[in-house]
């Protein structure tokens, strides 16, 4: 359904966003690192508690919360799936970065999961974060990488991602329930979008 031209009602306690979808189909020319002590590190198998604290520190000021409200059950049998990847981007000892990649599709990958958190944006990290992400992905059998942002997500992120080699295929309207106002975030949480509930 398509939606019609103006303005359309989004029901009080639930959030819009417009989510890009993003593409690229051959190996792109590497990008060189920036200066930086970054380090990337595989975690296998990932513990539910590791990856339910850099989830929370890199997406929740972008209301990441699909992940929040899951069970132990739930989370491992996302995160501990065949195909499925994480990393952590290491500074000094922790892990300030998120890389979820996602193999499970014969010939693609999709990038679930990529971030770093606030205080290593404008930094440089996201850069070799993507370097290295594009590294693993381009190193396997695959025609195809796949990411999907929205206007939660910083500002940059669309920008960010075509510089990295993607370039936009879809766009759609996502609405879902505020994830402030259920208690999956903190209510101060992504202050750039209104809670209205």
């Amino acid at each position: 359904m398509l939606l019609p031209d103006g303005y359309s009602d989004i029901p009080h306690g639930k959030i819009a966003a417009v989510v890009t979808h993003l593409e690229m189909t051959a190996r792109p020319l590497r990008r060189d690192d920036p200066p930086g002590a970054w380090r990337l590190r595989k975690v296998e198998p990932p513990a539910l508690d590791w990856y339910r604290d850099i989830y929370r520190r890199v997406g929740e000021e972008w209301l990441w919360f699909t992940r929040t409200a899951l069970d132990d059950s739930d989370l491992a049998s996302r995160i501990h799936a065949p195909g499925n990847e994480l990393y952590g981007l290491a500074v000094d000892g922790n892990d300030e970065g998120l890389l979820e990649l996602d193999f499970s599709v014969l010939g693609e990958c999709q990038l679930l999961y990529f971030g770093v958190t606030a205080k290593f944006i404008g930094t440089g990290a996201a850069r070799f974060l993507m370097n290295h992400a594009l590294e693993i992905v381009w190193s396997r059998d695959v025609s195809r990488v796949w990411v999907h942002t929205c206007t939660f997500d910083h500002p940059s992120a669309v920008a960010f991602y075509q510089r990295s080699g993607f370039r936009p295929f879809l766009r759609q309207i996502e609405v879902a329930d505020d994830p402030r106002l259920d208690g999956k975030l903190p209510r101060d949480a992504a202050r750039h979008v209104p809670v209205i509930g």
